[in-house]
């Protein structure tokens, strides 16, 4: 178990410290350099690292509501400092980019210090990465943000960013026991990320606590996300679907929602069983055309940089792109349909909720790491666009990692990330033993 900076404060408690002149960016920089050094080895989280001494001397002169904290940017991203190889051979060993992806380009406008690349999977797809995940010994962190996941989760840094497409933060985040955000669709930017599908790629964010992720959203993204910034609702309404289109519950799924209903409920929450609308089933197959015809569209140029280069691309890609190729204009455009259609009723039919209720992923992490598990419970809402929390603190059948999904309609991101809180605060009173009406909001 690692014992650095990060898994003894929170990013908050930190900035706190900062300003009050207990701690120095400086010094926790160089604390989360040496966590790093000690603990990544065997982990495996980074692909890269910021020029030490640099990394130092920038984080005592950020200025911004990120205070010089470190940040890790999953090798997804261009970044003009660091090499960027996407998770692929094809573009291992080359010169850095001449710029910085525009997420990095906010991240150091708002004070963050970006400590390191993160691995990937190959382009963001299913290929695994050499991670590891620390919460879970022998098991897949998942993926495609594997190394921002893990880093959090090892406590190596107070954040960590990563991307959706399908499922790949809020699985991950499950996956490790940590926090995953996937903003609504748009929120923070995407230029420089390394695209795989331009109707779905989402910039994801990880921390340990809902306060600190809320933060930094605030933070990136100029909109009033900090839990602080946000108005207290006075009841929360939460939807339970009776069942998922897409699959039955596994026993690990089943447990972990028992576990957030019942202390959500004690916490005062009214839950609600809510029948998902035939759309549901609709969404997860109209987000498989629209990923496969962009991806196909977005990767060809590296399918023709891979001739001659039997190893250049894994066979498992090679294979989706020879699929996702057979995907024609008309299926595109009607699923293109189907999901304007569905945006436009989702917040109708949820109004009898403030959000959905569901399991993060389908089960705990899969045992070793030939696969990242799959994105079956995540894939409609990034269709949507919708906001989606993975909340940590529950537990599957084999005591491995459980996030709880919530789902919130589109541009009611500061809403779901009260909703969060509210979510962690009473898992935590729970797994203390707090006995009585408990306050919902943090």
């Amino acid at each position: 178990m690692t014992s650095t900076i990060w898994t003894r404060t929170t990013a908050l408690a930190a900035l706190a410290q900062v300003s009050a002149g207990e701690l120095t960016a400086a010094n926790a920089m160089q604390q989360t350099q040496t966590a790093i050094a000690q603990y990544d080895p065997a982990i495996g989280a980074f692909s890269c690292l910021a020029e030490a001494r640099l990394a130092v001397d920038e984080a005592a002169h950020a200025v911004g509501p990120l205070a010089g904290l470190p940040v890790a940017v999953k090798d997804i991203f261009d970044t003009r400092e660091l090499p960027t190889a996407y998770g692929s051979p094809l573009y291992a060993g080359l010169a850095p980019p001449r710029s910085d992806a525009a997420i990095v380009g906010v991240i150091r406008s708002a004070g963050g210090v970006v400590v390191g690349k993160t691995t990937t999977t190959e382009f963001a797809y299913l290929e695994p990465t050499a991670t590891r995940n620390p919460n879970a010994p022998g098991r897949t962190p998942g993926g495609s943000s594997a190394g921002s996941a893990a880093a959090v989760a090892a406590g190596l840094v107070p954040w960590a960013i990563g991307t959706q497409t399908g499922g790949s933060t809020i699985r991950p985040a499950s996956y490790c026991g940590i926090v995953g955000f996937k903003p609504s669709f748009g929120l923070l930017p995407t230029a420089g990320l390394k695209c795989f599908s331009w109707s779905l790629d989402t910039v994801g964010l990880f921390a340990r606590d809902i306060g600190d992720v809320a933060w930094l959203a605030q933070a990136l993204s100029g909109q009033p996300l900090a839990l602080a910034a946000l108005p207290e609702p006075r009841h929360w309404t939460v939807g339970v679907p009776a069942a998922y289109p897409w699959g039955g519950v596994s026993p690990s799924a089943a447990a972990a929602m028992a576990q957030g209903i019942e202390a959500w409920r004690r916490a005062g929450a009214t839950i609600r069983t809510v029948e998902l609308p035939p759309m549901a089933e609709a969404l997860f197959h109209a987000h498989a055309a629209v990923q496969g015809w962009e991806a196909w569209r977005s990767l060809a140029g590296d399918i023709d940089r891979a001739s001659g280069h039997p190893q250049g691309i894994s066979s498992q890609l090679r294979n989706y792109l020879d699929e996702a190729r057979r995907v024609d204009d008309a299926t595109y455009a009607a699923a293109q349909a189907t999901a304007r259609h569905a945006r436009a009723r989702f917040a109708d039919w949820l109004a009898p909720c403030d959000l959905l209720l569901t399991p993060s992923a389908p089960d705990e992490a899969p045992d070793g790491f030939t696969n990242t598990g799959p994105s079956t419970y995540n894939r409609a809402w990034t269709l949507l666009g919708s906001p989606c929390v993975s909340v940590p603190g529950t537990a599957g059948v084999n005591g491995y990692p459980m996030g709880l999904q919530l789902i919130g309609s589109p541009g009611e991101d500061g809403l779901l990330l009260k909703a969060a809180a509210a979510l962690q605060k009473a898992l935590a009173m729970a797994a203390d033993g707090t006995a009585g009406h408990l306050p919902i909001t943090t």
